[in-house]
């Protein structure tokens, strides 16, 4: 039996306990993970996911890549940190891939209250990108982008770590479609994923 669930899908969940090295998560029109003053809040894309305690969160990593086509298409990793507050007031962390301005970026979302944005261009131009999360020593957020052997710091996320003794964590990896200018799924395909705590 597999330790993953989907949420706001329903596809099959890999039977392992692990996942497999390559797998996909389908992404219909109007899904998204977003916060916006005054009163936007989705949380309706497919999000496959194990939930562990925020405590023992280390480090998650996956490549991601899929065929980007229409504005606002993205797919990557995400953790939703469960504090028992409404849907409307959990935090969330996403980074991977985000279609706009008519190419592939690396985008990292943040929402504490509200979430805020954040985009730079895919550096080989591809469709394709290996980002990792890690808690560093001083026990903050980093999102990093993998290239070879290096990482590229990215984004710092100070609150992630706040309510470590109480809250749960779901970590995992995610897909969307925003938009509802076409009625084909987004495919976003996963590689290697990995999921290391304490």
């Amino acid at each position: 039996m597999s330790d993953y669930k989907f949420i706001n899908s329903s596809q099959s969940v890999p039977d392992a306990k692990d996942l497999p090295i390559n797998y996909s998560i389908k992404a219909s029109p109007s899904t998204d993970v977003w916060a916006k003053p005054p009163a936007t809040h989705r949380f309706n894309a497919p999000i496959l996911y194990k939930t562990i305690p925020l405590k023992s969160f280390k480090r998650v990593r996956v490549s991601i890549v899929a065929e980007w086509k229409v504005l606002y298409d993205q797919g990557g990793l995400i953790i939703v940190i469960n504090n028992g507050k409404t849907d409307e007031q959990r935090q969330w962390i996403k980074c991977g891939i985000e279609f706009t301005n008519s190419k592939p970026h690396i985008s990292v979302v943040a929402k504490d209250r509200w979430a805020d944005w954040s985009l730079v261009p895919v550096p080989s131009g591809g469709q394709a990108v290996t980002i990792e999360l890690v808690r560093e020593e001083d026990n903050t957020l980093w999102v990093y982008l993998v290239e070879g052997i290096s990482r590229v710091p990215l984004r710092e996320v100070t609150w992630a770590f706040e309510q470590e003794e109480t809250a749960e964590c779901w970590v995992g990896s995610y897909a969307a479609r925003p938009s509802s200018a076409t009625t084909d799924d987004l495919v976003v395909d996963f590689r290697h994923l990995v999921v290391e705590t304490h």
